[in-house]
């Protein structure tokens, strides 16, 4: 008889499905995996360290490179975070537009996550539907922000401006006729609120073309159903948040135990799996994108009926405007010692969490009563995930550790920050 004996093998971390620098080292009884040892490390940024040495508004756009997937879920922790120190209220049509875009944003993650996880699988296809509709989210981003990723839109107070009364267009190209360009510009015809109107009644038929590529889909499901199974217990236990956590049944989401922003002024339901596996995972996050388009739509309903002003008017938290900062001497030294000194917050401490696409992302702040945090801890949800990587592993196949990767929507700038 042969010797059989445990093999360790490294998983990444250049592995095309590792979504991140992350290394496995992978100790394995054959094909079957013994034992799962994440290591992490390779990407770190320092966020929690740079905060200390930088304003809190220079902060700001560091939060969006932390999951940069989801990038104005972070902000919002990071804004209210500072909001609470500050004990201001915002207005309430910022409080509507920073709802409408975190779940635009809800939207964007799951959509990144349904790409990338099914390639992993296996599903070609899948991938390119999803980041057709991902570009008329980034589209919508950069009107409102003029970044198509790293938006820094939200800010201590509100939001950076009013959504614009229009929509960029496309330019004449070469390689496009007249008739072409006509086609790709006619949904772009009126404001920001339209173009997202447009989107949220266009959304629900896409979303049920990835569901007729998937759902059923034998393939999908021999590589998903009873794979890494975690209970209801165990997954509070690990501390799962999110369609982790609801994908093992417990229907927990901060937007309904713990509101925020105008979440408790909304509509919708909250999906739950009964089995714990990828598969559940997968269709709770489907139904999620069609409950975030739900609340979108709303949102856009009230914010057509409702104008006002968008950030708070005190001009120690947020800029005067700039008309009147070129005109006004007073205004201009408020936004001079604004950008260069910054916020002077009260020292204090919060912990601020949302409902960010992944689970629970919290923000810890302290102040010592100057202008920049004496200490900044962030609490993001797939670093937890990954932790129960061991745990989801064991007893399956190689192939299935990159399904549990998947499953798990695990971005690397939150968990090496």
């Amino acid at each position: 008889m042969a010797e059989i004996r445990n093999y360790t093998m490294n998983f990444g971390p250049q592995h095309p499905a590792a979504h991140g620098v992350l290394r496995l080292v992978l100790e394995l009884d054959g094909e079957v995996i013994a034992r799962a040892d994440p290591h992490i490390g390779l990407l770190h940024r320092a966020t929690e360290k740079l905060a200390e040495t930088r304003t809190w508004i220079q902060s700001l756009p560091y939060m969006d490179r932390l999951d940069y997937v989801s990038m104005m879920c972070n902000e919002h922790a990071y804004c209210l975070a500072i909001e609470r120190l500050l004990g201001i209220e915002i207005p309430e049509r910022a409080l509507y537009i920073r709802t409408m875009f975190d779940e635009l944003t809800r939207i964007l993650n799951h959509l990144m996550w349904l790409g990338s996880h099914a390639l992993d699988v296996g599903a070609m296809t899948v991938f390119l539907y999803a980041f057709r509709e991902r570009e008329d989210l980034f589209d919508m981003y950069e009107a409102a922000s003029g970044a198509r990723m790293h938006a820094a839109y939200y800010r201590p107070g509100g939001v950076y401006r009013d959504l614009p009364e229009r929509m960029p267009q496309y330019q004449a190209m070469k390689s496009r006729n007249a008739r072409a360009m006509k086609d790709l510009n006619a949904n772009r015809q009126g404001s920001l609120l339209d173009f997202i109107e447009d989107f949220t009644r266009r959304f629900p038929a896409c979303v049920d073309d990835y569901e007729v590529l998937l759902t059923d889909n034998r393939i999908w499901k021999q590589r998903t159903v009873g794979i890494g199974v975690v209970s209801a217990e165990r997954a509070v236990a690990l501390g799962f948040t999110g369609p982790m956590l609801r994908g093992s049944g417990v229907p927990w989401d901060l937007r309904r135990k713990q509101p925020y922003a105008a979440y408790d002024r909304m509509e919708f339901d909250i999906p739950v799996g009964t089995h714990g596996d990828c598969y559940d995972r997968y269709l709770v996050r489907i139904a999620e994108m069609r409950q975030s388009n739900r609340i979108v739509a709303q949102c856009v309903d009230w914010l057509r009926r409702n104008p006002g002003p968008v950030i708070v008017d005190d001009y120690k938290v947020a800029p005067p405007p700039r008309e009147r900062m070129k005109t006004g001497m007073e205004d201009l030294i408020h936004h001079f010692k604004l950008f260069s000194e910054g916020i002077h917050v009260p020292a204090g401490e919060v912990y601020a969490a949302i409902e960010h696409p992944k689970g629970e992302f919290g923000v810890y702040a302290i102040s010592d009563g100057a202008n920049k945090p004496w200490r900044i801890k962030l609490r993001p949800p797939d670093y937890v995930h990954l932790a129960a990587l061991d745990e989801m592993a064991r007893g399956h196949m190689i192939a299935d550790v990159v399904t549990i990767i998947g499953t798990q929507d695990i971005v690397f700038g939150s968990i090496d920050r």
